[in-house]
């Protein structure tokens, strides 16, 4: 564990069979923070022991969704300032650097967005909205908290400050990954619009998708990444073509 440095932070990380990148994560946070916990949810394999080894508090509770598992790690932690990873994400270089320098007594400010360098097959995407990737992941716990939701839960505050350093990210382990990843979050999405009381029409999934991958591969420049751009694009077509089409089905469901 790293000497304090000037900045109190505390660490949440919230994990599911994250064996891969999670030692890498948590180095990172500890070169920050003096205060980390883990919220595990039941992970089969080395998770809670590298967790522990590192040092981390570890609560293993059951999954209530993103935001719900993200704010109980938030409700656990020591100090006011948090720093929320993935457990496939760490703080780059300039970030550790940059964060022992914020002025947390800032008033107007409750958070901190960087940027986020993805990575596939071992490289940094630059396109297909890849990047920059603003993701807010530093925040004050007492003036804000996530979005509710099962899915991509967000910090909810209009306080935010803006930082060019960076985050690493390795999303996903193959394309097996994501195409997994794209069909249970579609489900958890159309869900959750359904529950909003949100209607489509049957041309919706089609529009959407197009439109998406139009966005991804042209306007974001996906092209430029070669197959790994392409298969961005497509997949993200993809995942908001069934995000609709669930919605859709759940309609269906519903009246019989």
């Amino acid at each position: 564990m790293a000497a304090p440095v000037m900045n109190k932070f505390s660490g949440v990380v919230i994990t599911y069979n994250g064996e891969q990148y999670l030692a890498r994560c948590l180095e990172s946070l500890f070169k920050v923070c003096d205060d980390v916990v883990v919220i595990d949810s039941h992970s089969d394999d080395n998770t809670v022991a590298i967790a522990r080894k590192s040092g981390a508090r570890v609560i293993s509770h059951d999954y209530q969704g993103d935001g719900p598992q993200r704010s109980l790690g938030v409700r656990h932690c020591r100090h006011d300032w948090v720093i929320n990873l993935d457990q496939d994400e760490m703080l780059d270089a300039d970030l550790i650097d940059r964060l022992a320098r914020l002025d947390l007594q800032n008033p107007a400010i409750e958070a901190y967005e960087c940027r986020r360098k993805n990575h596939l097959h071992g490289k940094w995407i630059k396109v297909a909205g890849w990047y920059p990737d603003y993701i807010c992941r530093i925040f004050n716990k007492h003036k804000t908290d996530f979005s509710q939701v099962k899915t991509h839960a967000r910090i909810q505050t209009t306080r935010l400050r803006r930082l060019n350093e960076h985050i690493l990210h390795y999303s996903f382990k193959d394309l097996r990954d994501m195409i997994n990843r794209l069909n249970l979050y579609s489900d958890w999405q159309a869900e959750s619009l359904f529950q909003d009381g949100k209607k489509v029409s049957t041309l919706t999934p089609v529009v959407r998708g197009m439109l998406s991958f139009i966005k991804h591969y042209i306007v974001k420049r996906g092209a430029l990444a070669g197959l790994d751009g392409l298969t961005i694009s497509i997949l993200n077509a993809l995942g908001s073509y069934f995000k609709y089409a669930k919605l859709i089905e759940r309609h269906e469901q519903d009246r019989t």
